[in-house]
């Protein structure tokens, strides 16, 4: 039998992120649209682990099928995701457009909902002739994705979207040589034309497609106009995935689904009539009962008539412009308002998290004054965080290294941080910078005549109160006391089969159902996750594997069935140990070839006349499909899924989105 070479494993990595919902208008080629602020955020993914910046592709693949498309896409077009994903969001969007600003949280969230195997987003560029600032913005991004690739152009991207007021030369040179571009060959490749000619060619597109507007987007051909709310975007990907697993299933190679589906869908669909342009925007009117714990750091008088709770994340560039307003909110009202911090830091920012616990640190040893002068110090030198910076922001707060070290390491103090992530879940404040102002909720770095209103009516109303006899002190409370508590977690429910390969106490009280794959990458990320939470709950969850084979996974339903004959001939033990060489396996040059899944089998000492007939004809086939069809019966769409004693939870989380989820199924359990 031949020796499978195991080479290291590159993962591809994704996010975990909800987002706020995104207002359903449009930049316009007609008229310009009324003046408006994009309400910026970072976001945080709830079904799945940080993005690496690396993952956009340096440069495309070509696929001559797909440039030859009715919307072409070809390796001159910045891209994430697989070339052969079976859906593909080609965004036509505008730097300066504050709609194309706020809708991208949304595409941050599909990215990291359905990962960079099931979806692809692809750039074009379409500045609109009112925006006298994107044309130059359009050409220095396409300049430095000719130069340094997709990983480069989304850096650029980025940075333009985040500073979208100070779209400058000088400033184009600057996020370029932070992508990785020197100012002189971007200045050289300007000079050529090149970037210019690549803009006149995407609006000739957009021209072509009927794409008046910005933000506009085209899913596999379908039209979506506007920053349009998360939910309609899952709606037409769902579709198109389903779409495209019948063409799999039916024989269409995955480098010809974008082909064919976008011209089918272009055939099929009406013309679309251009968005309104000033749609009302969502407004969540609740008052939800945020609590104000004795070690949330707090800044104003203890009596103030307003409350203002902030999620919030050193890293994240919104949150930085957000302490700004929430400064100038100060000083005009005074001992009227009450900032409260809590920390929310983005699993996708990699400071973040330390950053947080610095901050913590200094607050349990110093207390609240010396917290928020290191606050207005971290956000001043938010491009520095790593330890050494730390350090040196110490010194010069007059704070002793030595003396935080204890507090840095302390488990409580991270056990606090994730207390408060999970809160944040909890009422649904995923993206930073999140608000809630007398409980009322305000989401992203809004302008600050938004805060504004809604401070001032939340005034009136606290001023209503003290004039019928509440007490200053005991305002809040009292606006507390009918507000809205956050809804449980999702849950689903499927009855666990007792044949299904399960590891764990049998008596366990709580059962992890997973639904997994193993051609899936996130899959097998989560499995050192799932390890680490058995050893922290020992006794006290079971894990119980359920098959989901994903069809665009062209290895993944032959390994299910593998693993399921070995599960017959030798039982759960033996199961775990071929589960974790086909994982092992994954991304190496054999992979999961069937010479691999021969191989691991007789490694483990099985039947091979037996192992080799049962996969010669399928024997586990349809106990394998019936698995996955019980999943998506109940919405379980994508891998990995979970069920903790029927909460649902998607994607390869952090051990702290599985841990809170667990808490709760103890405790209703009745176990600590």
């Amino acid at each position: 039998m031949p020796r499978v070479r195991v080479p290291s494993v590159r993962l591809v990595p994704t996010f975990l992120v909800s987002v706020f919902l995104s207002v359903a208008c449009a930049c316009s080629a007609a008229k310009p649209v009324a003046t408006q602020t994009p309400l910026d955020s970072s976001s945080r993914e709830t079904s799945g682990q940080p993005l690496e910046p690396a993952k956009a592709l340096a440069f495309p693949e070509a696929r001559p099928e797909q440039a030859r498309a009715k919307v072409p896409v070809t390796p001159a077009d910045p891209q994430w995701g697989n070339v052969d994903a079976p859906v593909t969001i080609v965004e036509l969007s505008d730097f300066e457009c504050p709609f194309c600003s706020r809708v991208q949280p949304t595409l941050e969230a599909l990215k990291h909902k359905y990962g960079p195997a099931q979806l692809r987003l692809v750039w074009k560029h379409s500045p609109l002739p009112f925006h006298q600032d994107a044309r130059p913005a359009h050409e220095a991004a396409a300049a430095v994705f000719m130069l340094a690739g997709s990983s480069a152009f989304f850096a650029f991207h980025d940075l333009a979207f985040a500073n979208q007021q100070e779209l400058s030369k000088q400033n184009f040179n600057k996020w370029a040589s932070l992508a990785g571009v020197a100012p002189a060959a971007l200045q050289g490749l300007l000079d050529s034309g090149r970037a210019a000619h690549k803009v006149d060619e995407d609006l000739a597109l957009a021209a072509a497609l009927g794409a008046d507007g910005t933000p506009a987007f085209r899913i596999n051909g379908v039209t979506v106009a506007g920053a349009q709310p998360l939910e309609k975007f899952v709606t037409v990907v769902d579709a198109q995935l389903a779409a495209a697993r019948q063409l799999v299933q039916a024989g269409t190679p995955p480098r010809l689904v974008y082909a064919t589906l976008t011209d089918q869908n272009i055939a099929q669909s009406p013309p679309t009539p251009p968005p309104a342009a000033d749609l009302p925007e969502p407004e969540d009117t609740r008052i939800w009962d945020l609590p104000v714990a004795p070690d949330d750091p707090q800044r104003g008088a203890k009596d103030a008539l307003v409350t203002l709770v902030e999620y919030s994340d050193f890293q994240c560039p919104f949150c930085k412009r957000a302490a700004t307003t929430v400064e100038e909110l100060r000083k005009l009202y005074g001992k009227d308002l009450r900032v409260v911090w809590k920390d929310n830091p983005l699993p996708f920012h990699q400071r973040a998290l330390p950053a947080a616990k610095f901050a913590r640190a200094v607050l349990q040893t110093r207390g609240v004054e010396a917290f928020w002068k290191l606050h207005d110090a971290l956000f001043e030198n938010q491009a520095s965080l790593e330890d050494s910076d730390f350090e040196e922001l110490a010194k010069h707060q007059g704070l002793s290294w030595k003396a935080l070290e204890p507090a840095l390491k302390s488990d409580k103090l991270t056990a606090r941080i994730e207390a408060s992530i999970e809160e944040a879940n909890d009422f649904q404040a995923r993206g930073t910078p999140h608000f809630f102002i007398n409980g009322r909720r305000l989401s992203g770095a809004q302008p600050l005549d938004n805060f504004k209103k809604l401070i001032d009516e939340q005034l009136a109303r606290a001023r209503a109160l003290v004039e019928h006899g509440t007490p200053r002190a005991k305002v809040y409370a009292a606006l507390m006391k009918d507000a809205e508590q956050p809804s449980p977690p999702e849950k689903k429910h499927l009855e666990v089969p007792s044949s299904a390969p399960a590891r764990g106490d049998a008596r366990a009280p709580v059962v992890i159902q997973e639904f997994s794959d193993f051609e899936c990458p996130f899959c097998k990320r989560v499995e050192p996750t799932l390890l680490e939470l058995e050893k922290e709950f020992k006794g006290s969850i079971r894990i119980v594997w359920r098959n989901m084979p994903l069809p665009f996974h062209a290895h993944a339903l032959l390994a299910a069935e593998s693993a399921a004959e070995v599960l017959a001939q030798k039982g759960p033990a033996a199961f775990w140990e071929y589960h974790d060489l086909l994982y092992g396996a994954q991304g190496t040059e054999d992979g999961l070839e069937r010479v691999s899944l021969d191989f691991f089998a007789d490694k483990l000492g099985l039947d091979m006349t037996r192992f080799t007939a049962a996969l010669d004809h399928h024997d586990h086939e349809v106990e394998v499909k019936a698995d996955a069809a019980a999943a998506t019966a109940i919405g379980i769409n994508g891998t990995p899924g979970f069920l903790i004693n029927d909460y649902y939870l998607s994607g390869a989380q952090p051990a702290a989105a599985f841990r809170r989820l667990i808490k709760r199924a103890l405790a209703e359990a009745g176990k600590k």
